[in-house]
């Protein structure tokens, strides 16, 4: 993965998937009506607090909130740093 960060606490880095290009029926969506990813690929991870262990690792695909954490580039890539308790499930 070769990435130089490491997130604190209960903090994890994400990277999103790429938003869906063309609809089941094969309408492409232009760049201005994609939908905001909401599903990504854990990158990175803290070693949690002293009372919430971290249940997620890296590789796991999980969900999270519309407009939950705080968006980065790192090395030409777009990541989200967000806290665990923003990820709603593990898929």
């Amino acid at each position: 993965m070769g990435l130089n960060i490491k997130p604190l606490a209960d903090r994890v880095l994400i990277e999103p998937v790429e938003a869906e290009t063309k609809t089941a029926s094969g309408i492409i969506i232009p760049d201005n009506a994609k939908e905001k990813p909401q599903q990504g690929k854990v990158m990175a991870m803290g070693k949690g607090t002293k009372d919430e262990p971290m249940t997620v690792k890296v590789g796991d695909t999980v969900l999270y909130g519309k407009y939950a954490g705080t968006e980065l580039k790192l090395e030409g890539k777009d990541y989200l740093m967000m806290r665990e308790s923003d990820i709603l499930a593990i898929i």
